[in-house]
């Protein structure tokens, strides 16, 4: 929300979206059993339609730290790619 304050928007809908990302969890079903619930910590919820608008803000300033590596932004999905000669 740090990156979402610095944008310039009216208050509320800032709150909005603030109060759109508050209070989500998530949890895994498989085989018959269910995973403890977490609160969700990212600022993108799949298949929200903020979600692509919000992966825009958050991965805006990711770059990477070695030359010989790649950032792969899409939708809203991040690949850092490190090739064998930079592990």
């Amino acid at each position: 929300m740090e990156k979402m304050a610095n944008l310039q928007m009216p208050d509320n809908i800032y709150n909005w979206i603030k109060d759109f990302f508050d209070g989500h969890s998530h949890c895994t079903k498989y085989a018959g059993c269910e995973s403890v619930k977490v609160n969700i910590q990212a600022s993108v919820i799949q298949g929200s339609a903020i979600g692509p608008a919000s992966y825009v803000v958050t991965a805006a300033d990711l770059q990477v730290l070695n030359d010989g590596n790649c950032l792969v932004k899409f939708a809203d999905d991040t690949y850092l790619i490190v090739p064998a000669r930079n592990s």
